[in-house]
């Protein structure tokens, strides 16, 4: 599966601005099949495991508020070169530093607030893939 999958969370703002919905469709026309796809609710222990990368950095404790202020929706997405194909349709981190027509030029609002994570490597697909879904919620 390297090189094949990616994984996103579509965040907390982009969720509760109903923009869900715009955001798979705007991943299915990009040629991405999705392998599996939840909502969750994560829970401050849970994020602060996820984002445990981050933790000695001083955002840290703003993206916990923030992952944890509402739904989120976790997917698998699959396609050829998935991890730099996906990146590319996501954008930049910075919504103002985004290209026209990707998803957080799109639907983000801030630097924080940007609608949607995607994986930077294959390695860290699988990873974060494997926190949120077992390999038998995968289709």
């Amino acid at each position: 599966m390297q090189n094949n999958i990616s994984f996103t969370i579509i965040k907390p703002d982009a969720f509760a601005n109903n923009f869900s919905g715009k955001i798979i469709d705007m991943i299915l026309s990009a040629g991405f099949k999705i392998k599996a796809l939840k909502t969750h609710k994560l829970t401050t222990e849970e994020a602060s495991k996820f984002y445990e990368i981050h933790k000695d950095k001083g955002f840290f404790g703003e993206l916990i508020e923030f992952m944890t202020s509402g739904p989120i929706m976790v997917a698998i997405v699959e396609k050829n070169n998935a991890v730099l194909e996906f990146r590319k349709l996501i954008g930049k981190t910075n919504p103002k530093d985004a290209d026209e027509g990707t998803i957080r030029k799109c639907f983000a609002e801030s630097l924080t607030k940007n609608a949607i994570h995607g994986s930077d490597s294959d390695e860290n697909a699988i990873i974060e893939s494997g926190f949120f879904f077992s390999e038998i919620e995968i289709l």
